[in-house]
């Protein structure tokens, strides 16, 4: 029986370099999900390799099927824009497991879809003066930096990632991102301990 093993934590917490230097590793035979979006594709990026790019009628036409896993809309300075998992036909649980990021809230509806047994979590943990610290510096790497938007993203994780919450999502098992290469290991030999 296959896996998806679901990346979360607040932002700037490493999810997306763990993710890639997990990825790396041939030897797990992990599987990317690809995530769907309203938002329009950005330069350099490829249909069906971040994302899937497709409209309103298209994700309409998805939930009316019962097709649509979970689902988040941000409401940004161009509009709506929704990111969602959709049982394509590709996601394949009979043998094959997967590495995926996504938030707390898609974590439990994924739990719900998938059952329990198969999905499972690593949430990424950093300090967050640290954390702080590190969204600063990458911003600050911005043509425009949006420190403003920063700490909106800031003061929603601390909600969004509550201890309430992490409880409730039965979330006990924590990963803390101090130095990349180690949690990089930490959390490959984690995953490798789960598929045994």
């Amino acid at each position: 029986m296959g896996s998806i093993f679901c990346v979360m934590g607040k932002s700037s917490s490493g999810k997306d370099s763990i993710f890639r230097g997990i990825m790396k590793n041939q030897d797990l035979k992990l599987e990317r999900i690809i995530p769907y979006t309203t938002r329009p594709i950005r330069e350099g990026e490829a249909e069906g390799r971040e994302y899937h790019f497709c409209d309103e009628a298209k994700v309409q036409k998805l939930q009316d099927a019962g097709k649509i896993v979970e689902l988040r809309s941000y409401d940004t300075v161009y509009g709506i824009w929704k990111y969602f998992t959709v049982d394509d036909g590709e996601i394949d649980l009979s043998g094959r497991n997967y590495l995926y990021i996504v938030t707390l809230e898609g974590y439990q509806k994924m739990q719900d879809y998938f059952g329990k047994e198969k999905v499972v979590p690593i949430y990424i943990e950093v300090e967050d003066g640290e954390r702080l610290l590190r969204a600063i510096a990458r911003e600050r790497q911005q043509a425009v930096p949006k420190y403003e938007e920063m700490c909106r993203r800031f003061l929603a994780d601390a909600r969004d990632f509550s201890e309430e919450k992490l409880l409730e999502a039965g979330i006990t098992r924590r990963f803390e991102n101090r130095e990349l290469a180690e949690t990089i290991q930490t959390v490959t030999e984690y995953i490798k301990g789960s598929m045994a």
